[in-house]
């Protein structure tokens, strides 16, 4: 399935349009969103019984002050915490494309669940799939897991899905040896995976793997721009952008 246009036409803001007071992955962020006319992306992790909830982190300290992690507790204890000390909660996923209902086009990244971006993937990308069976509208699925990807197209392959990726520093990604890091960055893994599109870090673009792909006609995202300077940079090869605090 080929990625729809309006991704590459529309700026796509990132965990919603955030701004102090109204927090990132939440449903106030993504009405702001759409009302600017904006795309939206956002980050899914797995309650205890697998829901698929709207949430970046794999803990929740940083965004709700509590301690723990957001896989070991159920849907609807996560529904009685707050982000960032707002009203806001953690919305789930199904609650979300309730809220966006096609009005604008959404890139959904699964987060890695193995730890290693290895196999052990779980079931998060079946239950994403699942969510989105009904859903009318421009919609994505990515991850930095190429076996995540592989096995989001094989349970919903009418929906289109693309590679996470990086230049993998090895001060953010401590879990992985030199040797698999180099294999990564080397985008490796894009075949197999089945992606259909990729979304680079916006620094990296001109890595000759990322340049290879572009030639052969795969549409690429970046990830962050930060400034209308970086956005001016990153679509002298990108051909859309993902942007937070300021306006695109």
């Amino acid at each position: 399935m080929a990625l729809h246009p309006d991704f590459t036409r529309l700026p796509i803001a990132h965990r919603g349009l955030h701004s102090p007071g109204l927090p990132e992955n939440s449903l106030g962020a993504f009405r702001a969103a759409i009302a600017a006319g904006y795309a939206i992306e956002l980050d899914i992790q797995p309650s205890a019984e697998g829901t698929p909830m709207v949430f970046h982190d794999y803990d929740l300290t940083r965004m709700c002050g509590d301690e723990g992690y957001i896989a070991d507790r159920s849907a609807a204890d996560l529904a009685e915490l707050r982000l960032q000390g707002t009203a806001e909660p953690i919305p789930t996923l199904a609650e979300v494309l309730r809220e966006v209902a096609g009005r604008v086009p959404l890139l959904i990244e699964i987060k890695d669940q193995d730890g290693r971006l290895g196999r052990n993937i779980g079931e998060l990308q079946d239950r994403v799939a699942a969510a989105l069976v009904a859903y009318e509208g421009p919609v994505a699925v990515m991850s930095f897991n190429p076996h995540t990807v592989a096995a989001f197209g094989k349970a919903a392959p009418e929906v289109t899905r693309g590679l996470t990726s990086c230049d993998y520093p090895k001060e953010d990604w401590p879990m992985l040896d030199d040797e698999e890091r180099a294999r990564l960055a080397r985008l490796e893994d894009y075949p197999a995976s089945g992606a259909e599109f990729l979304s680079h870090y916006w620094r990296d673009l001109d890595n000759p793997a990322v340049t290879a792909l572009a030639a052969q006609g795969v549409p690429l995202l970046c990830w962050t721009i930060r400034s209308p300077e970086e956005e001016a940079e990153a679509r002298k090869l990108a051909g859309g952008i993902t942007f937070e605090n300021y306006s695109a």
